[in-house]
């Protein structure tokens, strides 16, 4: 393990801040666990060498590359299930009754390898069952790991990561491919938009507002003025009465923002 000095651990820190909001000012650890492998394919044998090849590389290939070593991307099927439940019971009603386009716009953001988007795009297929077709539903999702899209575009799951999934999705909804690998079926890929997309890009490029947000587990990464910056942003893009979801560990200071409190970890625009 190559260790990383104080001053090395403040100059990556600040150019990750810059890059994507990511604080790692106080993540000594992390930073010399997740970032030697990177150093060693490398052949650097300091974090100051790094950080000069980092500051040089004009492909942006190398903080991909950083980003991807230091975003945690756990995530799992049904994860803060009762988010799921709200969803299904309460929005997507409303949803149905009040959008008179059709146009159903939902951006799942800090979408990890896949699990939430596809949980949502399941959960709407089963909720408009013979309207689907009249309906433009797609989900939007999105992260800044290179490596978890890639997961999540592939849709390739093992048993375990399966386990909490209803039976009649798994048969529905997934392709398996031997005895402890199921694949998402390409009827169901086809419900989802991946994207690599940066929260801390100055502006957004959607021309349409969405209907639900869901941000979940990403924004504890983030100091709180990241945070507020980017939920009135989330703010801005929703649709008026429109929903955000956050994560249950995470949550919203109410003089900082227009929405309003819905339950723990919910929130909806007036």
């Amino acid at each position: 393990m190559i260790p990383i000095s104080e001053q090395e651990l403040q100059l990556l820190h600040q150019y990750v801040y810059d890059y994507c909001g990511i604080a790692l000012n106080k993540k000594k650890h992390l930073v010399e666990g997740r970032l030697y492998k990177l150093l060693r394919e490398e052949g650097f044998n300091s974090y100051s060498s790094y950080y000069n090849y980092l500051l040089n590389d004009k492909s942006g290939a190398v903080i991909k590359a950083v980003i991807d070593q230091i975003s945690t991307n756990h995530t799992f099927f049904m994860r803060e299930n009762k988010h799921f439940s709200i969803f299904k019971d309460q929005v997507l009603p409303h949803l149905k009754a009040t959008v008179k386009n059709r146009d159903l716009r939902i951006w799942s953001a800090g979408c990890s390898s896949g699990e939430e988007p596809y949980t949502l795009a399941m959960i709407i297929a089963d909720f408009f069952a013979e309207d689907k077709a009249i309906w433009d539903k797609r989900i939007l999702a999105t992260d800044i790991s290179i490596r978890a899209l890639e997961k999540a575009k592939a849709g390739m799951y093992n048993t375990d990561e399966m386990k909490s999934l209803p039976e009649n999705w798994r048969l529905s909804y997934f392709n398996k491919i031997d005895t402890n690998k199921y694949q998402v079926n390409d009827k169901l890929k086809k419900e989802i938009i991946f994207r690599r997309f940066n929260l801390m890009d100055k502006e957004f490029p959607f021309k349409k507002k969405f209907h639900v947000i869901f941000c979940r587990n990403v924004m504890i990464y983030f100091d709180n003025a990241t945070k507020n910056d980017i939920i009135n942003r989330f703010y801005d893009y929703t649709e008026p009465g429109g929903y955000l979801f956050i994560g249950h560990s995470e949550a919203l200071n109410r003089s900082d923002t227009n929405y309003k409190y819905v339950m723990p970890a919910v929130y909806r625009k007036g």
